[in-house]
């Protein structure tokens, strides 16, 4: 589901280089495909790759084309995921947390809700960085009561139904009016 790039057929081919053997991709273009088409692809699929790109984009694209609540649906019901950047925001309840530049105007910020947190990757591993992120951050809490996870570049973690565990990597969570909190390979995060 390249659907947060402009430029997504130039990553198709190291996309399908790194699956190759692994599974056969099937690409959702939501400008090409009807919502049917995109349907029946979820459906028959075991597996729902997003990779990253604008997050604006693509949450733009999927409530757009339709597919939003059908691909929502699938997911809560355990349709698997493997997200990152882009991909991962939009799991979240809503893509609020994104750094992108909404530069498609879109007015859709619900996300997928496949977790009762957002996500923030590419969490700098700097104090100064963080600082500054965590400044940002802040102002989502204002207006939203949901933690935000968030993940250093190279980290992830894996979401079993309620169960979130931070597998590798560098990783903090930030719950509303609470310090934010380190994260420990291997232990599950509390809410």
């Amino acid at each position: 589901m390249p659907l947060a790039s402009l430029y997504a057929e130039r990553w198709l081919e190291l996309n399908e280089t790194a699956f190759k053997g692994l599974a056969r991709l099937q690409t959702i273009n939501t400008k090409v495909l009807s919502r049917t088409e995109i349907e029946n692809i979820i459906r028959e699929s075991s597996l729902i790759y997003i990779p990253g790109g604008n997050t604006f984009l693509l949450a733009h694209r999927l409530h757009i084309s339709g597919v939003m609540p059908y691909l929502r649906k699938k997911v809560q019901a355990g349709l698997p995921v493997v997200a990152f950047s882009a991909g991962a925001i939009v799991c979240g309840p809503n893509i609020l947390t994104s750094k992108d530049m909404n530069s498609v105007g879109s007015p859709y910020f619900e996300g997928i809700n496949a977790t009762p947190f957002n996500f923030s990757p590419h969490y700098p591993l700097d104090a100064h960085g963080q600082s500054m992120k965590d400044e940002w951050l802040a102002d989502y809490h204002f207006f939203y009561d949901n933690p935000i996870v968030m993940l250093s570049d190279g980290a992830y973690v894996r979401v079993n139904g309620r169960k979130t565990t931070l597998i590798r990597g560098e990783a903090w969570i930030w719950r509303k009016d609470q310090e934010k909190e380190k994260l420990e390979e291997g232990k599950l995060i509390t809410l």
